[in-house]
C-alpha cells in the first residue's frame, strides 16, 4: 500500500516542478502576453474546471480504472442546467440538478462496471458517446444563454484578487489530499489498485468503493459543467470536449500509475498546471487546437513512458 500522508515532494514530483518551470519559460517565449497577471488568472480558470475532473480521475485511476466519459458528463450537466433554467426553474436549482445528473451518470458507469463486469475502458467509451448524444438531443443543437447576474459569480467572480472557481477547486483539492492520505477509504483505493483480488479477500467492499469513486468523479464533472456555464455565460452540447484527455494526461503526468496503486493528488496538481500552461501558451501563440491535441497526446505518451521507467528502476 503506498498511501503515505506527507508534505515533502518526491523525486518524481521535483522533476515535475522543473518541467513546470521549463514550460513557463518556453510559453513566455512564444507569447509576450503569457507572463501577465490577467493571463495568470485565465490559466487558473482553465485549471479549476479541468482540475475538478482530474481529482476524481486520480481516485478512479488509483483503483486501476479509467473514465473516458467525464467530458461528456460535463457537457450533459451544462445542458441540463441551461435547459431547466430556460424551462422556468430557479438558476441555482437548475445548477444543482445538473450536478445531480453528473453524479447519476458517474454512478451508472460504476454500476455497469461492478455489476455487469465490463472493463471500465469499454463502459466509459460507450457512455462517452451516450452522454454526449443525450446532451445533443436535449439541446437540439442550440445553446442556452441569458442567466441572472448572480449566477456568473461562480465562474466570473472574484473574492479579492482570486477567482471564485479557483477557491472552489482549492477546497476540493485539500479535501482529496486528506481523503487519499489520511483516511481508511483512501488507503483502500491504493489496496484495490495494487491487487484487487487480495483486497477482496481482505474484506474490503471493492464494488461499493468503486461505485462511490465513479459517482464522485461524475459529481465533480457535473460541478465543472456548472462552472463552465457560469464562466462562458452559455450552455452548449460540445462543452467539455477533450477534457477527458487533459484530465488523464494531468493524472498520469503527475505520477499516478495507469495500472493503479500508485500516485496522489500533489502530482496531479503539478501535472494539471503543466497541461494548463502548455494549452494557454499555445493558444496565445495562435497554435491550432488540433496541434494542441497532438502535443497533449505526446505529453501523455511521454508521461506513461517516464513512469514505467521509474517503476522498473524501483524494482
Amino acid at each position: 500500500m503506498k498511501a503515505q500522508p506527507r508534505l515533502r515532494l518526491s523525486v518524481a514530483e521535483l522533476v515535475l516542478v522543473g518541467a513546470l518551470a521549463l514550460a513557463i519559460v518556453v510559453m513566455a517565449q512564444l507569447s509576450p502576453q503569457f507572463l501577465t497577471v490577467r493571463n495568470f488568472f485565465e490559466v487558473t480558470r482553465f485549471v479549476a474546471e479541468a482540475g475538478l475532473i482530474s481529482l476524481g480521475m486520480t481516485a478512479v485511476i488509483l483503483t486501476g480504472g479509467i473514465d473516458l466519459s467525464v467530458g461528456s458528463i460535463l457537457g450533459l450537466s451544462a445542458i441540463i442546467t441551461g435547459a431547466l433554467f430556460h424551462a422556468g426553474w430557479n438558476v441555482w436549482l437548475s445548477a444543482l440538478a445538473g450536478i445531480l445528473a453528473g453524479t447519476l451518470a458517474g454512478a451508472l458507469n460504476g454500476l455497469i462496471i461492478t455489476r455487469v463486469g465490463i472493463p471500465p475502458l469499454i463502459v466509459t467509451l460507450a457512455t462517452l458517446a451516450i452522454y454526449r448524444g443525450l446532451a445533443l438531443g436535449i439541446s437540439q443543437g442550440q445553446a442556452y444563454r441569458g442567466y441572472p447576474e448572480g449566477f456568473y459569480s461562480l465562474g466570473q467572480g472574484y473574492l479579492g484578487p482570486v477567482p471564485v472557481q479557483l477557491i472552489v477547486f482549492a477546497l476540493f483539492s485539500l479535501a482529496f489530499v486528506l481523503l487519499l492520505g489520511r483516511t481508511v477509504f483512501g488507503r483502500a483505493l491504493y489496496a484495490i489498485g495494487n491487487n484487487e483480488t487480495a483486497a477482496r479477500f481482505s474484506g474490503l467492499p471493492v464494488d461499493r468503493i468503486k461505485l462511490i469513486i465513479y459517482s464522485l468523479c461524475g459529481l465533480l464533472s457535473g460541478l465543472a459543467g456548472v462552472i463552465f456555464v457560469s464562466r462562458l455565460s452559455t450552455a452548449k452540447a460540445d462543452a467539455g470536449l477533450g477534457y477527458e484527455l487533459d484530465a488523464i494526461t494531468a493524472v498520469v503526468l503527475g505520477g499516478t500509475a495507469i495500472s493503479g496503486g500508485q500516485g496522489g493528488i500533489w502530482g496531479t496538481l503539478l501535472g494539471l498546471f503543466i497541461v494548463g500552461i502548455v494549452r494557454n501558451g499555445m493558444t496565445l501563440a495562435f497554435i491550432n487546437a488540433d496541434v494542441q491535441l497532438v502535443f497533449i497526446g505526446l505529453i501523455l505518451i511521454a508521461a506513461v513512458t517516464f513512469n514505467q521507467v521509474l517503476r522498473r528502476g524501483r524494482r
